[in-house]
């Protein structure tokens, strides 16, 4: 079972919405050099090249799927507080020629719990997403597919962060279409999905890109067993099976706003895991089970205003997404309180998005297997042009 948790966990659910957007002007890059093999691959040169975000860096082709190409690539991003950084992700392209009307869709998956560590960074790790992805390429969809900030290049990745992932999502679309070894347009229809960790870094980058991205085509978003509100998952987290991930997601705050200092709360052991466990995958986490924040702290730093600022600031609901959003959920979920995912449909709802929700009978895991069939159909629906269901 932990085994099944954990590769669940890992899984991305797809996300679309609707919009139109005017594209914003942007100076096209000159073409990118290919990059160093190995885990050079992952270091940025320094300073960062000059460039827009989205820029590829650099890139590499890799080994394939089958009937689809595949992309290395590092590309320019933004950091939470808004500063530039260097992501590395994937691109697949199906090889046989989009017949559909109009540009190959994109879709842009915001990978589900790796870990923390370089080693676990989705290009480098499992590859969880294949049997939902796989799909989507057999129906010639590209896939565009983020690392997130930190995981596999410099730093600590900023875990559950949703400022600079959502961010990560947008530019790995954008990347896809700057490449031009993908054949892949700009303007295209785009949409956004992920699953967990993945289904709030999808919602982010809906949330986002009207005002970060407007030069993209955001048709759909799919957003699956989503952190809505990291403070009411930290309160649920604590003392439960799933308390690793309350761990992981401490030391990604602290990698996107240092001043929050986090080893000034610890006690000794939980110094002591700041110092030796900033390189573990997702398989570690069920080792925590059962913990809590007090086992580790000496005062807890959710009870702390500067990090409650921090976890209100990385709380969805408070923008509207333009597109069609796809926000289903579990509905006994014992990772991600559903509670909190239905005050994200009541928020967006509020502000008039169009969402289509759903409440699955099953847990964390089943949850994201059972709804893959409703993840692809949403998506399909989205790049078809269809209407979009709205059970506000």
């Amino acid at each position: 079972m932990v085994a099944a948790v954990v590769t669940a966990l890992a899984v991305p659910a797809t996300v679309g919405v609707f919009t139109t957007v005017s594209a914003a002007p942007v100076t096209k890059a000159a073409e990118a050099p290919q990059g160093p093999i190995g885990d050079a691959f992952y270091t940025p040169p320094n300073p960062l090249p000059p460039g827009n975000n989205g820029d590829v860096i650099w890139w590499r082709e890799i080994p394939g799927k089958a009937g689809a190409k595949a992309y290395l690539v590092l590309y320019r991003s933004e950091s939470a507080t808004g500063q530039p950084i260097a992501v590395s992700g994937r691109v697949f392209v199906p090889q046989a020629a989009w017949t559909g009307s109009g540009p190959r869709p994109i879709v842009s998956t915001a990978p589900g719990t790796r870990g923390i560590g370089d080693s676990c960074a989705p290009s480098k790790y499992l590859d969880y997403e294949a049997p939902f992805t796989d799909p989507l390429l057999q129906k010639g969809y590209a896939i565009a597919t983020t690392d997130y900030e930190g995981l596999g290049t410099p730093g600590t990745h900023t875990y559950v962060v949703g400022q600079s992932e959502g961010r990560s999502v947008i530019d790995a679309a954008r990347a896809a279409t700057r490449l031009s070894a993908t054949g892949l347009t700009a303007g295209g229809p785009i949409a956004f999905a992920g699953y967990s960790q993945g289904g709030g870094g999808a919602a982010w980058a809906g949330e986002l890109a009207p005002s970060y991205a407007p030069d993209l085509n955001v048709v759909g978003i799919a957003a699956g067993g989503t952190p809505a509100d990291l403070n009411e998952v930290a309160k649920s987290l604590d003392g439960s099976l799933g308390f690793g991930f309350l761990l992981l997601a401490s030391l990604g705050l602290n990698s996107a706003y240092p001043e929050l200092d986090l080893p000034s709360y610890l006690n000794d052991k939980g110094k002591e895991l700041y110092a030796t466990k900033q390189g573990v995958c997702v398989d570690a986490v069920f080792g925590y089970a059962f913990q809590k924040i007090s086992d580790y702290t000496t005062t807890n730093p959710l009870n702390v205003p500067e990090w409650q600022a921090k976890l209100a600031e990385n709380r969805l609901g408070k923008v509207k997404p333009n597109a069609p959003v796809f926000l289903y959920h579990g509905l006994v979920d014992e990772i991600i309180p559903l509670k909190q995912a239905e005050t994200l449909r009541k928020d967006y709802c509020r502000a008039g998005a169009k969402v289509q929700w759903g409440a699955f009978l099953g847990e964390h895991v089943t949850t994201m297997a059972f709804t893959a069939g409703d993840v692809e159909k949403f998506l399909t629906d989205r790049f078809a042009g269809k209407a979009p269901k709205n059970n506000c």
